[in-house]
């Protein structure tokens, strides 16, 4: 908190007001002007929110021109490469990392709500065939209210933990068996004596007639991919949770309605976009055309997985999920991987090229992940679903967060019709 205060003035009264201005432990100030409309009777017009802080939060940060993330003040580059996902996620929920006991403790905790109520088979089996992964994903999550409403009371400190937990643990059992029902499959239960990545890779792939392990460069990319999606700050979905939140919502409904938002291509389809646009591309000798049809703003090809709505510099996540993008090619795949070849020759020639350069058009997490599921076997219309597993971590935790806070109540800039009387049909 700081003294300091910015003056706003009318040019038009030329009237003047004085605004606090509130400072975070990271990045730029912020004026509070939660007074303005009642103090000068006007509002603050931001479409897309970019130079608006709506929240104060503990969890994440980021600075896009420097390529910094940050978790609880730790950076991405090192709990990504030496931290499991579970750890990550004590992390994000409690603020510090846990020690060893805790650690355990808190693994054996999430691994005991793994298992679904046996009622949501059915809830699963009444979805079409052919329902997207994501619509089943987004109906069970909100239905958990129905099956789990012995701690739904969102101002118990006790039953919100609870909650948490169970959303942490059930999403990738909801997730795989979402796959499961997909492809035409028997559901797959639990098994709490693996790991949370490899328990996931298993339920995904194991049939009752052939189990199936993970190899540990398969789980090691999971867990990555896991980590780097876990949370970043104030995105769409996030701020979905948290204005649903906001109103007394239960968790399971507003995590539900963060899928919702997640599942929006602008947001979570971009690495299933970039694996579309690779395939359009074809071969690395069409390189060239396209990213001359990339650059002429009458040709509707666009280059997918670069550049970032925060980030005006390399996206730190992209720096090591391209690392172990070969690992996993190397181990998985074919060395010759087409699509990963396409995809380097994509990013070279971008990073050299002064018209992605002066835009600051890097490539960003989604350019590698794709490639990454589709190595592991995860089909196209999982990609989002995975994200959606990951990013739960971070959705429960803002929400945990955010119960203070007053519900969200956006204003708005009204440009319709002024008032109008109704006429009879007769003389309209």
């Amino acid at each position: 908190m700081t003294n300091e205060t910015i003056t706003v003035t009318n040019n038009v009264t030329g009237e003047s007001r004085d605004f606090p201005l509130r400072q975070g432990t990271l990045g730029p100030a912020a004026v509070d002007i939660s007074s303005l409309y009642r103090e000068a009777g006007f509002f603050t017009y931001d479409p897309g929110f970019m130079s608006t802080a709506s929240c104060n939060s503990r969890i994440t940060y980021i600075d896009g021109d420097e390529g910094v993330l940050l978790y609880r003040g730790y950076p991405i580059e090192q709990l990504a490469t030496k931290a499991s996902f579970l750890e990550v996620a004590y992390l994000l929920l409690y603020g510090e990392l846990p020690g060893e006991k805790d650690l355990v403790s808190f693994e054996r905790l999430i691994m005991r709500h793994t298992m679904l109520n046996e009622n949501l088979k059915n809830f699963l089996n009444g979805f079409h065939y052919d329902a997207h992964p994501m619509a089943m994903l987004m109906g069970v999550v909100g239905s958990l209210s129905a099956f789990y409403h012995d701690s739904l009371s969102v101002n118990d400190p006790r039953h919100r933990e609870i909650a948490a937990h169970r959303l942490i643990a059930k999403i990738p059992t909801i997730a795989a068996a979402a796959y499961k029902h997909s492809v035409g499959e028997p559901i797959i239960y639990p098994r709490n004596d693996l790991r949370y990545c490899a328990n996931f890779l298993r339920m995904m792939f194991a049939t009752p007639c052939e189990d199936y392990k993970p190899t540990l460069i398969a789980e090691k990319a999971m867990n990555l991919l896991f980590i780097l999606h876990a949370d970043h700050e104030q995105n769409a979905s996030t701020s979905t949770v948290r204005l649903a939140a906001s109103s007394g919502a239960n968790p399971f409904a507003c995590i539900a309605a963060g899928i919702a938002s997640l599942w929006g291509p602008a947001h979570g389809g971009a690495n299933e976009a970039v694996l579309d646009m690779l395939l359009e591309i074809g071969d690395v000798k069409n390189v060239p055309k396209y990213i001359e049809k990339a650059k002429d703003k009458d040709d509707p090809f666009r280059l997918m997985g670069f550049g970032h709505r925060v980030y005006k510099n390399y996206d730190p996540r992209a720096k090591i999920i391209r690392e172990v993008c070969y690992q996993v090619l190397d181990e998985l795949a074919d060395n010759d991987n087409p699509l990963f070849e396409l995809a380097m020759k994509l990013e070279e020639i971008a990073l050299n090229d002064e018209y992605f350069v002066e835009r600051k058009l890097y490539p960003n997490v989604d350019f590698y992940s794709g490639i990454i599921y589709q190595a592991l076997g995860i089909p196209r219309n999982m990609f989002t679903v995975m994200f959606a597993v990951a990013r739960t971590v971070g959705w429960v935790s803002h929400w945990m967060e955010m119960m203070d806070d007053r519900i969200g109540r956006p204003r708005q800039i009204y440009r319709g019709p002024s008032q109008r009387d109704y006429l009879p049909i007769s003389k309209r």
